[in-house]
């Protein structure tokens, strides 16, 4: 009954015992619903990542939250991932209109969009589109501290654009700033006359060309099937509007990141927001670009900070300290 909310029966099943017995032993709700331990272990892994499961005043024992608060709110994030997600299908929805407004009746859709294969491809492309770019040249790289020989190829190009007076705006994740690499390789970029700011978090790559050709990837979650190359000026204006806003909230490349007025730096508000969609640590690392760790040691500095005994109680404590606001 419950699996829209990510409760697979067993774990559903797990919970309305504990709701029932909540003293009850994994031993006793194993028995009773006639599984093994184990099964009944990960049904309670589950919960407690559900924020279903709390420990008690004395942190001793881990207790079901009541339906009405721990459901309640599970019921709100998928609403709220819901409306997300028709939001994004009504965009891509007046996307794919642009691209067919434009194509019309004509033949010639591959000069509109072209799938370029493989990652080969991919970088033999931007590599004549960065040689023949005459204005600007905006980006998106998402993912954290980018590879040294990717960073060392793209010097001369890089250098030959802007001696041509060609502007490059590039948008990083703010976790690159802890990368020597990365580091050396921006503030070589910036004596040229290069434009470099960070953000939390991007939502793909992508690379703007003189307000007339985009590329972005096939797959965001998979590079390696290659990229999409649009000439559809509709859809170019949605990315180039889409880069400008990220553009606006990024923080440039000479300035640091101090806390708000709320003590919190960008990282760790969206984290904050993040933690509060309902994402995993996992899902975090990756859109931050940061590793595992670092999600859980931020995390527990928060909490602490908060005073908090769970994630779930972290959530509720946040929310009245304007952290989610």
């Amino acid at each position: 009954m419950l699996e829209a909310l990510g409760l697979e029966p067993d774990v559903e099943a797990v919970y309305r015992l504990l709701l029932a017995q909540p003293e009850w032993s994994v031993q006793q709700i194993a028995q009773q619903l006639d599984v093994e331990s184990g099964r009944v272990r990960a049904a309670l892994d589950v919960l407690a990542e559900l924020h279903l499961l709390q420990r008690d005043t004395e942190g001793k024992q881990l207790l079901p939250v009541s339906p009405d608060v721990g459901l309640g709110i599970l019921v709100n994030r998928h609403d709220l991932e819901l409306r997300s997600r028709l939001r994004g299908l009504e965009s891509a929805r007046a996307s794919v209109a642009a691209i067919v407004d434009e194509y019309g009746g004509k033949r010639h859709a591959p000069e509109i969009v072209q799938q370029l294969h493989g990652v080969e491809t991919v970088r033999r492309r931007l590599e004549q589109l960065a040689e023949t770019a005459r204005k600007e040249c905006l980006s998106f790289f998402p993912g954290g501290a980018q590879r040294p020989d990717t960073m060392e190829s793209s010097k001369p190009l890089d250098q030959m654009a802007l001696e041509r007076g060609v502007r490059l705006r590039t948008l990083y994740q703010d976790s690159i700033r802890n990368d020597p690499d990365t580091y050396e390789y921006v503030r070589w970029l910036s004596t040229l006359g290069a434009e470099t700011r960070t953000v939390p978090t991007l939502p793909m790559l992508m690379v703007l060309v003189d307000h007339e050709v985009a590329l972005v990837p096939i797959d965001p979650e998979d590079g390696r099937q290659g990229a999409l190359e649009i000439r559809s000026r509709g859809v170019v204006e949605v990315l180039y509007v889409l880069f400008t806003r990220f553009w606006d909230s990024g923080m440039p490349w000479h300035e640091q990141d101090g806390p708000d007025n709320v003590g919190l730096s960008r990282r760790e508000r969206e984290l904050m927001y993040l933690l509060a969609s309902g994402h995993t640590d996992e899902a975090i690392a990756k859109k931050l670009g940061v590793s595992l760790r670092t999600v859980r040691r931020t995390v527990s500095g928060l909490m602490a900070r908060l005073e908090a005994r769970s994630r779930f109680e972290a959530g509720v404590l946040a929310a009245r300290a304007g952290w989610l606001s």
